[in-house]
């Protein structure tokens, strides 16, 4: 991807960028929050005036916060759902192909999709089935007569469109799916499936007027259905997955028409979404585990120059005293001596490595004794 190609360009480490059928993100170790928001406005084609009008901007905590959230489902549309997942790893795997990512960044990451993995197997959080794609396919199956004789229209391929194309095959029996897609390209996966006509997207009005059952799930930002495109009296559901809406609520004025929404849809998961909200309080507990362990890897890796400093300063004491006792001492064993004052050495650094990350309020003044007992320059805290 050219944005992440760009950031590493110029020296910003550590940078992802997930994009979704109603949402992009961009992630990134930086100084200031613009320099993600240039780049993002750059590669997308908006400004930073509108940016700053629609989005949300997490720093710091806040910002690994949110990124627990997502990746678990509790920022998700609908509440718990795991799709998010398959695409956060995607875009994980994007960035370390690019070598956008850094040990921070390396380290965050695993422990965002280990405490993903643990709530989906601990809890109840994902349990049931609310996907939009799932609930649009089971609602036209449940609200039309005959649905597997029925003409079904797929309007756009992104990710919703594509699940919702596959659970039309998976669990119903229609053989009268048709998809149209504006990027000829992205049909590829369906094409050699029987059951599935691929048309061009300048077929569109011409389908969408005799069809019995439209999907719209474009990435369009302004509808691309309205009432002229249905002409005639002939009955049609429309479920309209986007995000903005794509299909124009002037089709509510034609008495032959049904319109359902994202919103909707989720009304049909009322049940399923009062048991995952019950497990809310699990899955928060789990995401706080898991950051608090990404804190105490950060702590430590903070003093970890200290922690070896000092470490080099007490090899240097112990290599002058076995000298010093070989020169004394008739018969010294040097071997012996080197493998206790290393295991001595070891328990000191040890303990030192403890209380720095026990007693952080107290860390830079031990450092700055530690400095002055040991002569040790100040770039242990650098």
């Amino acid at each position: 991807m050219l944005l992440l190609k760009e950031a590493k360009e110029i020296g910003i480490k550590g940078v992802f960028v997930l994009s979704t059928c109603n949402r992009t993100e961009v992630m990134g170790l930086v100084n200031h929050p613009s320099e993600l928001i240039n780049l993002l406005c750059k590669y997308s084609g908006q400004s930073v005036k509108d940016f700053v009008n629609v989005a949300n901007i997490f720093k710091g905590e806040e910002a690994i916060d949110h990124l627990f959230r997502t990746a678990t489902g509790l920022e998700s549309q609908i509440l718990g759902d795991y799709e998010i997942v398959a695409q956060l790893k995607k875009a994980f795997k994007q960035a370390k192909k690019s070598n956008s990512m850094n040990a921070y960044m390396e380290r965050l990451t695993n422990l965002v999709l280990q405490a993903s993995k643990e709530v989906k197997n601990a809890t109840k959080f994902s349990s049931g089935v609310t996907s939009v794609s799932y609930v649009a396919t089971q609602y036209a199956q449940n609200h039309v007569a005959d649905f597997n004789k029925k003409n079904v229209l797929v309007l756009g391929l992104g990710d919703i469109g594509k699940h919702t194309c596959k659970n039309l095959l998976e669990y119903t029996s229609n053989n009268n799916i048709k998809v149209i897609n504006r990027t000829i390209d992205r049909t590829d996966k369906f094409r050699d499936n029987a059951r599935v006509q691929i048309l061009p997207f300048d077929k569109m009005e011409e389908e969408v007027s005799k069809t019995d059952v439209l999907i719209v799930s474009t990435s369009a930002e302004t509808p691309i259905v309205n009432k002229e495109h249905l002409t005639g009296n002939k009955e049609i559901l429309i479920l309209d997955l986007s995000i903005p809406k794509n299909v124009d609520c002037d089709v509510l004025s034609l008495p032959h028409v049904s319109l359902v929404n994202v919103d909707i849809l989720s009304k049909e998961t009322d049940k399923t979404l009062e048991l995952r909200n019950k497990e809310v309080g699990k899955v928060e507990a789990i995401l706080e585990k898991h950051k608090n362990e990404f804190a105490d890897w950060l702590s430590h890796r903070k003093h970890i120059p200290a922690i070896n400093a000092l470490k080099k300063s007490l090899q240097s004491i112990q290599n002058e005293g076995i000298d010093y006792h070989k020169k004394k001492i008739n018969g010294f064993d040097t071997e012996q001596a080197e493998i206790i004052s290393t295991h001595l050495i070891q328990k000191i650094t040890t303990q030192f490595a403890k209380h720095l990350k026990h007693d952080n309020s107290s860390a830079n003044q031990t450092i700055d004794v530690l400095q002055k007992v040991f002569n040790i320059e100040n770039t242990i805290n650098e």
